[in-house]
């Protein structure tokens, strides 16, 4: 499963995404952001927009267990 995160994550690396990340009890997070690097473990993304992060990581099983929703 965490295979085919990845494999479809590779496809939009240097594309610009908008990621939906859940902190629970109906509260989230929203970046646009790019993809820009894939590790076996996580992933990286650059912020778009002036944000105090400008890059973040994300791990494969955040997208499985729907913590964060990205939309290519």
């Amino acid at each position: 499963m965490i295979e085919k995160v990845r494999d479809e994550l590779k496809k939009h690396v240097g594309e610009e995404v908008f990621i939906q990340y859940h902190l629970g009890r109906n509260k989230y997070e929203s970046y646009q952001c790019i993809i820009k690097k894939i590790y076996n473990n996580i992933f990286l993304v650059e912020m778009s927009n002036n944000q105090t992060l400008p890059v973040k990581s994300f791990s494969y099983t955040d997208v499985i267990t729907k913590n964060i929703r990205i939309h290519f």
